[in-house]
């Protein structure tokens, strides 16, 4: 079943903690997936270069708490925080909600199956070399302490006639083990021939193990573990 799914939404619940934290009942639940959908997509469209892996929500009853995790917080900062003014105010005006953004800083963006996938895909777009793009960021990754990384394009690779895809990898990448970190990324490339696709597995070692290596508290990412007694009868 680990080589059939998202790694991560396999260790959602589990190993993984949940990206929005909130909740609501059936009549209001679609509405707020919708609207965390719009502030995803909106903070990604209008800091496209702002290197954004992941963007976390929490909801209480009147307010609604962004956690904007970025390796380029000047920029979404601004100059006397007068940019996160900025976009607190427009995503005020886009929700209707009362809204609080907290920037949180990626130290080691090679550890970021997202970035790293980002970084590939504007690659391309200049129309780098395929293979000597793949063979960067697995060099990087591999420096950055990683256990493992894996990645795959697929699409018109070198302008070909016939779409193919290719794959490389370095290290070890358990994706069934679930006490193992998988970090897992997808994004497009726009190239002048067509859309090309590109895959990043990265193993980041045990949860146990891990001491924040992207700049987040491990202890922060994980799901939250039932009590022994709940499971007594």
């Amino acid at each position: 079943m680990g080589q059939k799914v998202r790694p991560t939404g396999f260790r959602v619940g589990i190993t993984e903690g949940w990206r929005s934290r909130w909740y609501a009942t059936k009549k209001e639940f679609g509405d707020l997936l919708i609207e965390d959908f719009k502030i995803r997509k909106f903070i990604k469209g209008k800091y496209e270069f702002a290197q954004i892996p992941r963007i976390e929500i929490e909801r209480t009853r009147d307010q609604v708490v962004v956690h904007l995790f970025t390796a380029r917080p000047g920029i979404i900062i601004g100059r006397k925080g007068q940019e996160v003014d900025r976009l607190k105010a427009e995503l005020e005006d886009l929700t209707g909600r009362r809204m609080d953004l907290k920037i949180v800083e990626v130290n080691n963006p090679q550890r970021s199956a997202t970035l790293v996938a980002q970084d590939i895909a504007q690659q391309l777009a200049k129309r780098g070399s395929f293979r000597k793009t793949i063979k960067r960021a697995l060099d990087q990754v591999m420096e950055s302490g990683a256990k493992g990384v894996k990645v795959q394009l697929s699409g018109r690779l070198g302008g070909a006639e016939m779409s193919r895809c290719e794959k490389a990898a370095r290290g070890s990448i358990p994706l069934s083990t679930l006490r193992r970190h998988i970090d897992y990324a997808l994004e497009t490339s726009k190239t002048s021939v067509g859309i090309i696709g590109v895959k990043v597995w990265i193993d980041l070692g045990d949860y146990a193990d891990e001491g924040s290596g992207d700049g987040v508290d491990a202890k922060a990412n994980q799901a939250p573990q039932k009590s022994k007694r709940a499971h007594k009868r």
